[in-house]
């Protein structure tokens, strides 16, 4: 099946031909204002639409006017999810013409609040939402989905939503969020896109009292009770969408590894904090090589939060030292990490999670993490611990003492839990830190210089991986792809990038982002025969013409 067929297929293959209100009140189909006269007379359509007709570009005029007065960014949020929910293509359309506007409204630092106000908001839903109390019909709620051959699916269990913690069924903004970016980033066609929140209660206590709250307003289930529920949606995934590749988002800490590492060659499927995280922030460094010098083997890694996007660049990490000739263990001796409790060693007097073992080194514990930066000397300071304001000005200026060019990378979502912000990397620097944030920041002006800081946003990884993977049918995304996606996204960053201090290309290049990302992962696929498909003579070619275009076809 076509990736970027121009609208959903019917069970036959042939495009279906609603007509009248039916017609517009399908989001895929529904032109609005932009069907001609002839499209109107034989799809019953006169009379019920104003008689002018308007191009789709005078229609992302206007809906950009009305989108700018809108007061706030969560009045901004709504408008837009009304127009995706209207008319898709002219949503995308107005994403993509306008993407370093957009993507801050639909997804970061925006879609944080939009999931806090989800339920007081609800306007329709968007998606599935399956329940712990729905075991044993999951895969006939699978077929409730009105698309048929449904090949993305992004699901949450709401567990830990950015830095926000848990929220539950409000979670659902998250799924929604990410496949509009992989239609708007990649060209994945919406058709094909699957939004599901998994409800299996809640920790939140204050959802339990919210007599508005969407979701069951129970204790979160775990235990033998969550894993006997993944395995059926599992069990139910494959059996209703065999194709489809599933993207595990904002799971907690205690399930996301081990979800990932049961599933992953059941099913192909990754897990964005852990490898998408890894590899936008892999890139990162890579680039910023470009203006300290050295290997990448040689920096000192420190990290503030030691969870699963933590943890997650350390291993891609490690993966890109060993290509250097690093021993493994060589290659964690460079990462050090800071947790709640101080730096983690090998004789902290605490039980550590698994996934922190592999760094925990030999080294006399420390309380903070300014003791930390003091007394370890790192090349890199990379924040993943949802915690706002904890790269101070004395860690920062110590950093600039320790290093000519430090990195500094507050990675933390939303921008309220952001590390530190990108003004005090670089004044606290003197205008020397290599910054990057996960929510978008505002350029710095500095003793006479701009500083442009990057976006270091998983929205750089994961669509293009995902496309690679669906446009070759691979059946398992590797870690493998995710070294490669970090090491052409890396390349992808232009010298007049790096003058202005940014480690990452600019937005308004991601769609060719996507389609570099997208091309080393097929091309990795086809290579270690993790597809039946038969490799094209042309790879870039065969994935851009499956690249979703919002425009919009002719009727008649």
């Amino acid at each position: 099946m076509n990736l970027t067929t121009d609208r959903g297929l019917s069970a036959h293959g042939e495009p279906p031909q609603p007509r009248g209100v039916q017609l517009l009140n399908d989001p895929l189909l529904n032109k609005g204002s932009g069907f001609t006269d002839q499209e109107r007379d034989a799809l019953g359509l006169r009379g019920l639409l104003p008689p002018r007709v308007f191009t789709i570009e005078e229609q992302v005029q206007r809906s950009l006017g009305s989108l700018r007065r809108k007061p706030n960014a969560i009045e901004k949020y709504i408008f837009l999810t009304a127009l995706q929910n209207r008319n898709e293509t002219l949503f995308y359309r107005l994403v993509t013409d306008y993407v370093e506007e957009m993507v801050p409204l639909i997804y970061t630092p925006t879609v944080g609040q939009a999931c806090l106000e989800y339920g007081t908001n609800f306007r329709r839903p968007r998606g599935l939402f399956i329940s712990i109390r729905d075991r044993g019909h999951i895969a006939e709620i699978l077929r409730h989905w009105p698309h048929e051959g449904a090949r993305l699916i992004v699901v949450t269990d709401g567990e830990r939503i950015l830095g926000l913690g848990d929220l539950g069924a409000l979670g659902m903004g998250i799924p929604v969020g990410k496949l509009s970016l992989y239609t708007a980033c990649a060209g994945v066609h919406p058709y094909y896109a699957l939004p599901i929140t998994l409800d299996v209660g809640t920790d939140n206590e204050k959802l339990h009292e919210d007599p508005f709250y969407i979701g069951l307003p129970q204790k979160r289930a775990r235990g033998a009770e969550y894993d006997a529920f993944i395995a059926e949606f599992v069990d139910a995934v494959r059996a209703v969408f065999p194709k489809a590749l599933l993207q595990w988002e904002d799971f907690g800490n205690s399930n996301a590894f081990r979800l990932l590492h049961d599933y992953r060659q059941k099913l192909c499927s990754f897990n964005d904090d852990i490898q998408g995280t890894a590899a936008v922030a892999l890139a990162g460094l890579i680039a910023a090589l470009r203006l300290t010098g050295g290997k990448l083997s040689e920096q000192k890694l420190l990290f503030l939060g030691a969870g699963e996007a933590g943890t997650g660049i350390a291993d891609l990490f490690v993966a890109a030292a060993r290509e250097e000739g690093f021993s493994e263990s060589e290659a964690r001796s460079r990462c050090w990490f800071v947790d709640s409790k101080g730096l983690v060693v090998k004789d902290r007097g605490d039980r550590l999670a698994e996934h922190k073992l592999p760094y925990a080194h030999g080294h006399p514990f420390l309380p903070t993490l300014t003791d930390a930066v003091k007394a370890l000397q790192p090349t890199a300071l990379i924040g993943v611990s949802g915690t706002p304001a904890t790269f101070t000005q004395e860690i920062v200026a110590e950093m600039a003492r320790l290093n000519a060019r430090p990195v500094i990378f507050a990675l933390s979502n939303p921008t309220s839990k952001a590390e530190c912000t990108a003004e005090q990397a670089y004044s606290w620097s003197e205008g020397r830190a290599i910054f990057a944030s996960g929510s978008p920041f505002a350029p710095v002006d500095l003793n006479g210089t701009r500083h442009v800081p990057g976006q270091g946003n998983n929205i750089y990884i994961f669509p293009g991986v995902g496309l690679g993977a669906l446009v070759s049918e691979s059946r398992e995304v590797t870690d493998g792809m995710f070294l490669a996606a970090a090491q052409t996204l890396a390349k992808l960053v232009q010298p007049e990038d790096l003058a202005m201090g940014r480690v990452y290309p600019a937005l308004t290049k991601i769609r060719e982002v996507s389609l570099g990302i997208a091309t080393a992962v097929a091309e990795a696929a086809y290579s270690q025969g993790l597809t039946a498909r038969t490799r094209p003579v042309d790879v870039v070619g065969d994935i851009r013409t499956r690249m979703f275009d919002p425009r919009y076809p002719s009727y008649v």
